[in-house]
Parts: C-alpha cells; sequence; structure tokens
C-alpha cells in the first residue's frame, strides 16, 4: 500500500517540480529586467535620477500638501577642472557632489542628475529651517573632494531654490525655473538665493535666465 501511494504521488509531485521551472525561470527574467529599468532611471556616474524619471518623481511629491522645495545646484569653474585636473578628477567631483546633495536632502526627497554639472532636489522644506538648511547645503557641496591619488580638488557650486509657499504654486517647471534664476543670481557668490516671485517673472531660454530681476539673498533685499 505504501508503495502504491508512492507511485500516485510522484507524477504529481514531477509535474509540480516541472512547471515550476518555467515561474522560477520568469521570476529571474524578471529580477533582470526591473534591475536594467532601474538602471537606466539612474545616472552610472552619481547615482541619481535622470531628468525624465527624477520629473515624474518631483511632480508626485509636489502633488502633496505640504511646504516642498526645488533646489537646483550648479557647479562652479567645472570646466577648469576637467582641464587643469582631467576627467577622471571632474567625474569624481560630479560624483561628490550627487552624494552630498543626496544626504543633504535626505530620505524624503527627490534627487536627480538633470545633465553635465547640473543637479536638481524636490524636498519637503519647513520656512523655520529654510536658511539654515541651505547654508548647510552650501557648506557641504564647497568641501574639497580627495581623489584615490591624494590629490584635493577645491569644490564650488551655485545654489538657487524655489518654494511652494513663496511662489504660489507646484508646478515643477514654474519652480524649477525660478530656482534656476535665483542661482544665477547668486553665481560664484558661494550663497545660496532663495526665489521670490520676480524670479518666476524672469524670461528664460532652456530654463536659464535672461536678465536680472534684483532680488534677494536668503529671502531679503540684495
Amino acid at each position: 500500500m505504501p508503495s502504491t501511494t508512492c507511485l500516485q504521488q510522484h507524477p504529481r509531485a514531477l509535474f509540480l517540480t516541472t512547471a515550476a521551472l518555467p515561474l522560477t525561470g520568469w521570476a529571474v527574467h524578471a529580477a533582470t529586467l526591473h534591475r536594467q529599468l532601474a538602471a537606466t532611471r539612474r545616472d552610472p556616474l552619481t547615482g541619481l535620477l535622470r531628468r525624465d524619471s527624477y520629473t515624474a518623481r518631483a511632480r508626485r511629491l509636489l502633488a502633496r500638501r505640504q511646504v516642498v522645495a526645488v533646489v537646483m545646484v550648479d557647479a562652479d569653474h567645472f570646466k577648469q577642472i576637467n582641464d587643469r585636473d582631467g576627467h577622471e578628477a571632474g567625474d569624481a567631483v560630479l560624483a561628490a557632489l550627487g552624494k552630498r546633495l543626496t544626504e543633504w536632502a535626505g530620505p524624503r526627497a527627490v534627487c536627480g542628475r538633470l545633465g553635465g554639472d547640473e543637479f536638481a532636489a524636490t524636498l519637503p522644506l519647513p520656512a523655520e529651517r529654510r536658511t539654515e538648511r541651505l547654508e548647510q547645503l552650501v557648506r557641504a557641496l564647497h568641501a574639497p573632494v580627495l581623489l584615490d591619488d591624494g590629490r584635493l580638488i577645491p569644490v564650488a557650486a551655485s545654489v538657487g531654490a524655489a518654494t511652494t509657499d513663496i511662489l504660489g504654486t507646484r508646478d515643477l517647471t514654474a519652480l524649477q525655473r525660478a530656482a534656476d534664476a535665483a542661482l544665477y543670481d547668486g553665481k560664484h557668490t558661494g550663497r545660496a538665493v532663495l526665489a521670490t516671485t520676480a524670479h518666476a517673472r524672469v524670461p528664460s531660454v532652456n530654463g536659464r535666465r535672461m536678465g536680472r530681476p534684483g532680488t534677494s539673498v536668503w529671502g531679503q533685499a540684495a
């Protein structure tokens, strides 16, 4: 009787084992596809989101009912680093800036590399901590980068920020344009510039401001 039972169960066990093989193969394939898709969403050098993925996630964060800031970061004199110290040094600087921005922004933020030496972050940023937090970011971005060969590369970056409460909009394009205008208002000054409504009215080409709104640093008159 036991041998009969064994004979009856064996074909079923064989069927289940055989049926499981394609499922296992598909799971491995799906995991590989997921990793490949994730890789296409992220910049391989910095690990930050690429522009399209950053934009989609930033818009979802902006849709929530909280005060959100869009922060633009642009490396200063980056071409000089490439020319003077080599492209490997330039890559190390970009990777360091991306890491510092991510660590500063925190786990609730969305960070991306928009292209070249331009970065962006969208994050909750309450008004009472805004000045302090932006000052922290500027300090972090201006720390020298130590290369594997022991060289110390001086680094500087310009920062502009635009917030939903000051500008009265949750449109990512509008906030990013205002933050970019604020960034160029303080280019090479070592200060983060907080956008006012005047920055939102600055004409731009491809997100780059044209003209000067005569606005503020840290929300105060320049």
